[in-house]
Order: structure tokens, then C-alpha cells, then sequence
């Protein structure tokens, strides 16, 4: 196993040498203030056996769970996902692995029992990518709305970690309290690798000490980094201290960190990357109204400060969107969103729906959905300068809520994650936006813009990137007409009349036919 640890200090934290020790064996952190990236890289043979037979079936798989609660992000921290479990994967295409596909739902349950997962063909969706052999977005594509880690906790510290590893439980543990999380694997690398994200140290700040492996073959690297003011739009300047636990310390120190590196000595690098910073003032937020009914409307709202262009090179072009990913107990409307008419795009705030994929069967109920849901990716209007106000700029999306199951209370709740709002802008002809230490690619939105576009993330407002609707649904027990039994019974009777009423129909018309053929025998015995 290869681990990486990169501290990354907001501008104003203090810092001191003495807040981090170097020994031969070992890195002492003492009380650090920032955020918090760790990356532990498996090969396949330190991987469960049955873990190991579902990644030899797959071409590429990555996982993206982002927590419930509200997190900050900054360079080189920067891109965003809704908040839950995301699942985008691409199979091994061959006529032998069919049955070995369906334990990949099996698997996905070490994070919920109750994950609503039969196998990639029912419960996935497929996301609008030209070509499934030579695309790099993932061929299939899954989300359940995943509180919280607990359960792949338990799963690690029960199947990975062994009983006296205190290490290995107290790094499970430390799960719990992540804000956000990557897991990775492709078939040409065969390893897996998982990235944990804190955008907050504890109270005291981060102490720890990091140890070499006792083996003294995998590499422990670390990195205490910081924001530097670039020189060039499209790119990320980051310096500080990077290195190696228990190696050699005679070596250059940034040519070895992408590669391996061997000593806690400084460093200054820049990179171009796709995902950038926004101002913290750059917010929006998210709402339904309180009587929403079976056709909810969201508002996105956008205070002035978001609405200004992102800091982007001079000659590119941005636009703002949205990229929401809904569940199946809600959905939009395909035809009704996609359209042109300027009268429906302008009283919304919208531009157009650039790409839709997963289930909008306007008509299915809910139970009859076999896929997860849906995602959306809409550019969004913006004021013009003489528009501009100093009153926040609402936007707002027509959904619709499908027919849930019955309930005692005549209500159920859908959880409805916020989605995600960025600026998305072309970069310059020859920009070269090649994999850099800090990448993030899979998210499900990035990957329907060209390879050269840079997004600026808006921030969430809220504490809880969640919304609950309440959803009207029959009601099983209780005083009222409208009760379960009685509607049952009246549909009994009602389709009972209506079958007397077409034999009664069908009877009238064979007696008419018979009546006319007597006639027309007689008459033509008559003649």
C-alpha cells in the first residue's frame, strides 16, 4: 500500500516550522490548521477475494460519496459533487462475466443494506456518451441519496483491518468524519485507489504522527502545501514542504513527489487544471415551495456577488449551469424543459437542457421504476448589466414528483440533493490540461464538456445540502372519504358497472344483428 497526505492551509492560518517534525521513522504534526487529503493506493493482492473478483469484471469503476452536511472547498480542492453515493462503471465486455456483473450490487451494499440495487442493466442508468468503447465517461452510472459511511466503516474494520492493526481501525474510524470520498480502479493500473477528504481540521487542529510501514518497502508520502497566486488564469500555483517518511533526504525534493519522493524539503509548482476557486461570497441556494403538491417547482437562487464572471482567461467564453440528480420518486419533464419557446426560458431564468440521461417516464409510478433516477445538466440565464440588481437572481425548474406508496399519514418524504452550480468556461487553443497531483474526473457533469473546459464551483449556503418534500400519497388508515378501503371498494364497483354496462352494450348490438338477419331471411323467402 502507497499512502499520501496533503495538508493544504488557507491563506491566513499561521504556520511554523516546528509544527511539523521530521525523524528517520516518522512525521510529527502538530496542531495544523486546514484541510486534510489522504490516498491510499491497493494493490490487488492486499484487496478481500471477493472484492477482487468484481474488479477483475470491470474495464473502470469509481465511487464519489459526498457527505449531507456542508464543506468547504478550495484550490486545489475545488470541484463538487451532490451530496450522496455516486457510482459510475464500465464492464469488461465479454459472454462469460453477466452473472459475476450482477455481484457488483452486492457489493455496492457494504455501504447500505438497503441500497435499491439489482444489477447495472435494471438499476442503472446510462449517461449520454457518443461511443461506450472509446469514451471516457463511464458506460453506466448510479446514485442513491447515503447519509453516511457507517456501514463500509464496519466493513473495513470486520474484512480489512485485522483485530490488533490499531492503525488500520483507528484509519477506519476516521471515515466517519470524512467529508467527502473517492474510490478508483481501472483495469490497466490494477490497483485501487481511495481518497478521503477533510475540509476541517478538529478543534486543536490536525496532530498526528505518521509513521513508515513497518516493512519499509511502501511509501508514506507527505505534503504541507498552500495556495500561491498564479501567473496564468488556468492554472493552480501551490508551495510549502513535501516529502517521504523514512526515506533518504539528499534528493531533490518536487522532481521526486509526483514520482516517489525522499525528504521534507521545500517547493513551488503550478499545473493547469479544469477545477478552480470561487470568491466564498460566490453562493447559491436552494428551495421548494411549501405547498408543492405532485409538481414541485426548485428555486435556485443566486445572490449578486455569484453572478459575476469567474476569473477566466480574457478571451474565453462561460456560461453558467446547473447539474441536478434526482432520484426516481422525482423527476422532469424531458419535452417540457428541452424546449425553444422563449416565453417558458426567459419566466424560468433558463437557457436550455444540455443533456439528460435515466429514467423520465412521465407517467410510471414509483414502484415500477427500476432505474435510480435521472440526472439534468441545464445552462442558466444570467441578468444583463442593466439588469443587474442588488436583489438575489432566481431560477427556477418545473419537476414532478411520481406516486409514491400508500401511508398511514396520507404524506411521505422525498429527499431531494441539492445540485451542483458552476460556471463553466473554454480555455485557450493550446491549453494543456493534462492529470495533475490533485485531478478529479468521474464526477458524471465534467465529463459532458470538452477536455480543455475550466469550471468555477459556487459554494451552498446551507448547513444541510439536502430537501425534504412532502409528498401526498393515499392514506391507508383514518376518517375521511378518501380512505384506501373505501377507494378500493368504489374502484371494485365502478369497474364492476362498467363491464355490466359494455356486455349489456355488446348484448343490444348481437340482438340488433339477429333481429336484421331474420328479417332479411323472411323477405328473401317472401320474394
Amino acid at each position: 500500500m502507497r499512502r499520501r497526505i496533503t495538508f493544504v492551509q488557507r491563506p491566513e492560518a499561521p504556520f511554523s516550522l516546528d509544527q511539523a517534525v521530521l525523524t528517520p521513522d516518522a512525521l510529527s504534526i502538530h496542531e495544523l490548521d486546514g484541510a486534510r487529503e489522504e490516498r491510499a493506493t491497493f494493490s490487488l493482492d492486499e484487496l478481500p477475494s471477493e472484492l477482487v473478483r468484481v474488479l477483475e469484471e470491470c474495464h473502470q469503476l469509481h465511487v464519489r460519496w459526498a457527505s449531507e452536511r456542508r464543506y468547504d472547498t478550495f484550490a486545489p480542492f475545488s470541484s463538487r459533487i451532490s451530496p450522496g453515493l455516486h457510482v459510475f462503471f464500465t464492464p469488461v465486455y465479454s459472454s462469460h462475466n453477466e452473472d459475476k456483473l450482477d455481484s457488483l450490487c452486492t457489493l455496492l451494499k457494504v455501504f447500505d443494506d438497503g441500497l435499491k440495487c439489482t444489477n447495472p442493466e435494471e438499476s442503472f442508468i446510462t449517461p449520454p456518451v457518443l461511443s461506450t468503447r472509446f469514451a471516457s465517461t463511464a458506460a453506466f452510472q448510479y446514485y442513491n441519496s447515503l447519509p453516511s459511511l457507517d456501514n463500509l466503516v464496519t466493513y473495513i474494520e470486520n474484512k480489512i483491518c485485522s483485530s490488533t492493526d490499531e492503525q488500520c481501525l483507528r484509519h477506519a474510524a476516521s471515515i466517519r468524519s470524512v467529508d467527502s470520498v473517492d474510490i478508483n480502479y481501472d483495469s490497466i493500473s490494477h490497483s485501487l485507489t481511495v481518497l478521503g477528504y477533510w475540509s476541517q481540521s478538529p478543534t486543536n487542529g490536525w496532530t498526528d504522527k505518521i509513521r513508515k510501514h513497518a516493512a519499509g518497502t511502501d511509501q508514506v508520502e507527505v505534503g504541507l502545501l498552500g495556495a500561491e497566486k498564479a501567473t496564468e488564469p488556468e492554472e493552480i500555483k501551490m508551495g510549502g514542504l513535501l516529502g517521504v517518511v523514512g526515506k533518504d533526504d539528499t534528493l531533490s525534493m518536487f522532481n521526486n513527489w509526483f514520482t516517489g519522493t525522499f525528504a521534507l524539503q521545500p517547493a513551488l509548482f503550478s499545473f493547469p487544471s479544469r477545477h478552480h476557486h470561487l470568491p466564498d461570497d460566490a453562493t447559491y441556494s436552494i428551495s421548494f415551495a411549501s405547498l408543492t403538491g405532485l409538481h414541485p417547482t426548485m428555486t435556485i437562487s443566486l445572490p449578486p456577488s455569484s453572478l459575476n464572471p469567474p476569473p477566466a482567461p480574457p478571451d474565453a467564453t462561460c456560461a453558467l449551469h446547473t447539474y441536478l440528480t434526482l432520484p426516481s420518486s422525482i423527476f422532469g419533464d424531458k419535452y417540457q424543459l428541452s424546449t425553444t419557446d422563449p416565453l417558458f426560458l426567459d419566466s424560468h431564468n433558463l437557457v436550455a437542457l444540455r443533456a439528460v440521461a435515466g429514467e423520465t417516464d412521465l407517467e410510471a409510478p414509483d414502484w415500477f421504476v427500476s432505474h435510480w433516477g435521472s440526472n439534468w445538466l441545464l445552462e442558466l440565464a444570467t441578468p444583463a448589466e442593466s439588469e443587474k440588481s442588488p436583489e438575489d437572481w432566481n431560477v427556477t425548474i418545473p419537476l414532478h414528483l411520481r406516486y409514491l406508496r400508500p401511508s398511514e399519514s396520507g404524506y411521505r418524504s422525498a429527499s431531494v440533493p441539492w445540485p451542483v452550480v458552476f460556471w463553466a468556461c473554454t480555455a485557450e487553443d493550446g491549453t494543456k490540461m493534462g492529470v495533475n497531483p490533485f485531478d478529479r474526473v468521474n464526477l458524471g457533469w465534467e465529463g459532458l464538456f470538452g477536455t480543455r473546459t475550466m469550471f468555477y464551483q459556487l459554494h451552498p449556503s446551507s448547513d444541510r445540502l439536502v430537501e425534504e418534500v412532502e409528498v401526498p400519497v393515499l392514506r391507508l388508515d383514518g376518517e375521511g372519504f378518501f380512505q384506501s378501503k373505501i377507494i378500493e371498494l368504489g374502484t371494485v364497483i365502478v369497474i364492476g358497472l362498467g363491464s355490466l354496462w359494455v356486455l349489456w352494450k355488446l348484448g343490444l348490438v348481437a340482438r340488433s344483428f339477429g333481429t336484421r338477419s331474420q328479417k332479411s331471411n323472411r323477405e328473401g323467402k317472401a320474394e
